[in-house]
């Protein structure tokens, strides 16, 4: 999948594709390589950070690289997608380079004309301040700004060491945004999606689906006397009637739930999935998602109240396979269109309002999710931005 402009020069992307072994995890930044690659980057993806890795059967992190399994599971997925010789995951505490041989990988970085650092997971090394421009996207906007507006010496030199900032907070700046924008100069991105990766095809499932995480503990965080949560349990907890409101329409959540919640939302008339089974490789995932008939997810709390306008990395894959999206409103409909393949929630009324839309006119739903991936999320657009706005 090679082509697009002539090379513009080299940039490296770094990710949390090793460190987190998941397959939207591996989607995300498939999407940056390849939509780069289609604008004419000589691209490259580099993990090279002394934190432990997540090891996805046991549960928990480990500073035992290999045990994992992640680098022999992963490394041929970015092969088999063109990258081959073009990643690195260097192991700092045993001093070893796996993809890249680390004499490349630090040529690289004395080359590379830029480092992309999305999601903010990789700190910057002294061999990095040579690269010209560094940019930091932020994928999880609230609380990095919050830690900031609290003086927090740590983000703020973290962000300091790149030239310029991007956020998936598209309504950052708004009257009706209370995330504090302070000291940087926070510009709206959203996640690219590269839409080959996602063909249209005429055999949807039954069933509104999503994956998610359901308690994340060390997130949350006060501002100004309130917490704002990061957790999806409270907010799937508020629409648990769901099912029952719409018996004809199945709903299925793909979440490692405590077994209370489990007969809770079983109950209730939930389908209840395996994530891990979903998410361990990329083709199962993309299969999860291309045989759901659309989305039904809700969004952190502290994207909802504090009205930052995030919109998931992952909705927009079930935009791309003409999968109609209904997502928690977090303001992002005043960035995107809404209304047709894509809906926003404030209440169980309106999630119920949504389902009869686009049960209506199911055909005329997917054609709009599909537009609105090509408009909005298409790789090269957002990319092509990205690159303007830092005079690229």
């Amino acid at each position: 999948m090679s082509g697009g402009a002539p090379p513009r020069g080299k940039i490296i992307v770094f990710g949390l594709v090793f460190w987190y072994p998941l397959a939207g995890v591996m989607y995300q930044f498939l999407h940056y390589l390849n939509g780069l690659r289609k604008i004419g980057w000589d691209v490259y993806y580099v993990e090279d950070s002394a934190r432990p890795i997540y090891h996805i059967d046991a549960g928990s992190y480990t500073y035992d690289y290999e045990g994992t399994g992640n680098i022999a599971a992963l490394g041929p997925v970015l092969d088999a997608h063109g990258y081959a010789g073009r990643w690195a995951f260097h192991d700092q505490h045993a001093g070893r380079c796996h993809g890249m041989p680390l004499g490349e990988l630090r040529r690289l970085y004395r080359e590379a004309d830029v480092l992309l650092n999305v999601s903010g997971g990789q700190e910057i090394l002294e061999e990095h301040g040579r690269i010209p421009l560094k940019i930091y996207i932020e994928t999880d906007p609230v609380k990095t700004e919050i830690l900031v507006a609290q003086g927090d010496q740590g983000m703020i030199d973290a962000l300091d060491a790149h030239d310029a900032h991007f956020t998936f907070g598209e309504n950052f700046g708004a009257p009706d945004c209370g995330v504090p924008v302070e000291r940087y100069r926070w510009l709206p991105t959203r996640q690219p999606v590269d839409l080959e990766l996602w063909p249209w095809d005429e055999t949807p499932g039954t069933a509104y689906t999503t994956v998610a995480t359901w308690n994340n503990q060390g997130n949350d965080i006060e501002w100004q006397g309130e917490v704002y949560g990061w957790s999806k349990r409270p907010e799937f907890l508020k629409i648990q009637e769901l099912p029952r409101r719409r018996p004809q329409c199945e709903f299925e959540i793909a979440a490692s739930m405590p077994d209370d919640d489990r007969t809770r939302f079983g109950q209730s008339g939930w389908k209840l999935t395996d994530p891990i089974a979903v998410s361990r490789d990329a083709e199962s995932y993309r299969r999860y998602i291309r045989r759901s008939r659309g989305e039904f997810t809700v969004a952190k709390d502290q994207n909802v109240r504090l009205r930052s306008g995030w919109f998931s990395d992952r909705s927009c894959c079930y935009l791309a396979a003409g999968r109609p999206v209904i997502n928690h409103d977090t303001a992002f409909g005043n960035a995107l269109p809404t209304g047709r393949g894509l809906f926003s929630f404030r209440s169980l009324e309106d999630i119920l309002a949504a389902v009869d839309a686009i049960e209506s006119d199911y055909g005329a739903q997917r054609r709009a999710a599909r537009e609105i991936a090509a408009e909005y999320f298409a790789a090269e657009k957002v990319l092509e931005s990205l690159c303007t706005r830092t005079g690229l």
